[in-house]
Formats: structure tokens, C-alpha cells, sequence
């Protein structure tokens, strides 16, 4: 062989060795994401599902709809179906933490990076990252406006969210640091759980107002379906000057704080949480590039009359 050939040979070996040990970068052609949440039939998720596709779109990946159905055993099988199917990334707002735990573990083992929204799961180790509200913030921010409402002291009702969801949990804990400080003027005179749905938020604030002796100054809900629902079983009554609290800030909501029916909402920014969470996820399947902090919150905001204009979804209300 001749000098010069030999040259070409190495260069060529040269070239292959180095192909094989850079980097491979993924393709946003070739990546497919499942995107999961507990259940489309509640409008925030519905909103949550359009932002996850409309983040995957504008990075130009694939995505697998998941409707978890208030299901976690549906939610379950729709992740060891894409753990089979061989997707790149996970995003998801689990419907219970702590059932979605093993599921979300198996992804985790199986090499799939996985980012939760809104809910976490802070038991699954490997998980790649959290973009959430601070709802302990959030409810705080419920009990903080009750005070600035009635400085003088108010009777409460509080529908408490989705039992075992973390989002239900943690406004419960929030609500509970403000009011607990003063409870000399400030009673819970009722709360359960209403499910972070709206007909149980109708049925069980009917309970509430016929087991009271006299109707409440105000009813804060973990979320606002079950403040709509709450806002019919008042206006079935026609009862007047009751304060209802809502949290999660969708477009009928705001509408009815617009209007006065209800007399706030709580912001969390539902849509800019998702789309994070689909920027992180994507930035690790194609460049390997971890976030900088695993637990990513926003601060909610209480929305009044007075601060419309700063709700995320205020162009949709009719």
C-alpha cells in the first residue's frame, strides 16, 4: 500500500473514531413525547393539553395525548403503553401523586426523562425536573384577601380539592397558615372535599348552607369549578353578599369575577407552567441539557376586578 493511501486510510479512522464518540443529538423530527393529564373533562387540563401540544409543535416534536380520565389506573396504563411504544420524554400532571408513583418510577428505569406539571412526585427519584405553582402560596393568597375583605372577622366555607392530589393538599395547607393565626375571628364553619368538581361543588355547598344556622361570609374553593358550583347553590338560595373565592383562573371565572358572581380567582399560570415543562423536557432529549433547579415554582396571584388584565386567559372570556 502506498504512502498516500495509507494517509487516507488513517484520516478515515480518524474521522469514524471521532463520529463515534461525539455527541449524538436527537432530532426534533424523530422525537415523540407523552403528554398526560388526570382528566379532560375539567377545563383546566383541557387548557394544560393544548399548551403541552402547542409547545411540542413550535419544537417540532411528536406528541401522544394522554386523558387520564380521573383514572390512575388509566393514567398508569397509558405510561406503560408509551414505555413499550418507545418514547423519548414524559410530561405529565399525575392524577394522584402517590398512585402514579410506580408508574412514573418504571419510566424512570427504563432511561425515559420525565418532567411533572402542576402536581409533583417527589417520591419517584430521577425524575428530570417540576414546573408547578406554589399552591401553598396560592392558598395563602385565598386567606389573605378573606382578612383584607372582612378585617373585622368572617365565617368560612372551604371545599377542599381532590383528595390525595398534591395541588388540593397544599392549597388546603395554605389557606389553613393565614386563617389559623386568628381563629378567634376567623372560623371554618364547614369544609370537605367537593373533588375539584363542579356538581359536587353545587351538591355539598347545598349541605354546607342547610346545616348552618346562618349563611357564611365567604366560600373559598381549591379550585373553580367547584366556586361555579358553589355560585349556583347560592343563587339557589338567593342568598346575598357571600364572598366566593375560586383558584385556577379559567375564562368562565374570570368572566364571573367581571361580572360579580364570583369575587375572586386565584392566577397560576397553567399554560406557562406547561410549556416549560415541554421546553425542559426537550431540551434534555436533544442536547442533554439539565435544568438548572429541579423544582421550578410559580407564584400564584389572587385575581380581583381591580387586576383582570394580568389573567393568562383573559382573551378567551366571552
Amino acid at each position: 500500500m502506498s504512502k498516500t493511501a495509507r494517509s487516507i486510510l488513517a484520516a478515515g479512522a480518524i474521522a469514524l473514531a471521532a463520529m463515534s464518540t461525539a455527541p449524538v443529538r436527537a432530532q426534533a423530527e424523530d422525537v415523540t413525547i407523552l403528554a398526560s393529564v388526570p382528566g379532560l373533562t375539567f377545563p383546566f387540563f383541557v387548557h394544560m393539553m393544548n399548551a403541552f401540544k402547542a409547545e411540542a409543535a413550535k419544537q417540532g416534536v411528536a406528541v401522544i395525548e394522554s386523558d387520564g380520565q380521573v383514572s390512575s389506573p388509566k393514567q398508569t396504563a397509558d405510561i406503560e403503553a408509551a414505555i413499550t411504544k418507545g418514547v423519548q420524554g414524559i410530561v405529565i400532571s399525575p392524577n394522584e401523586v402517590d398512585a402514579m408513583a410506580p408508574a412514573l418510577q418504571q419510566a424512570v428505569e427504563a432511561g425515559i426523562p420525565v418532567v411533572t406539571v402542576d402536581r409533583r412526585v417527589a417520591q419517584v427519584e430521577g425524575i428530570l425536573g417540576h414546573i408547578g405553582a406554589d399552591n401553598v402560596k396560592g392558598g395563602e393568597a385565598q386567606g389573605e384577601l378573606v382578612m383584607k375583605m372582612f378585617p373585622d372577622g368572617a365565617t368560612i366555607v372551604n371545599l377542599q380539592g381532590q383528595s390525595g392530589a398534591s395541588p388540593a393538599i397544599d392549597r388546603n395547607k395554605g389557606l389553613h397558615n393565614v386563617l389559623d393565626k386568628a381563629t378567634d375571628k376567623y372560623k371554618i364553619v364547614f369544609e370537605q372535599t367537593a373533588g375539584f368538581d363542579r356538581a359536587k361543588g353545587l351538591s355539598v355547598t347545598e349541605a354546607a348552607l342547610s346545616g348552618l344556622a346562618e349563611p357564611p361570609k365567604v366560600i373559598v374553593a381549591a379550585n373553580d369549578d367547584m366556586a361555579l358550583g358553589a355560585l349556583e347553590a347560592v343563587k339557589g338560595r338567593n342568598l346575598q353578599g357571600i364572598a366566593i373565592i375560586g383558584f385556577d383562573a379559567l375564562p368562565e371565572a374570570l368572566a364571573q369575577v367581571r361580572d360579580g358572581g364570583l369575587t375572586a380567582t386565584i392566577e397560576q399560570f397553567p399554560g406557562k407552567q406547561s410549556a416549560m415543562g415541554v421546553d425542559m423536557l426537550v431540551a434534555f432529549i436533544k442536547d442533554k441539557k439539565k435544568p438548572a433547579e429541579a423544582v421550578t415554582l410559580l407564584t400564584p396571584v389572587a385575581i380581583t376586578k381591580d387586576n383582570l388584565d394580568i389573567a393568562e386567559r383573559l382573551g378567551e372570556v366571552k
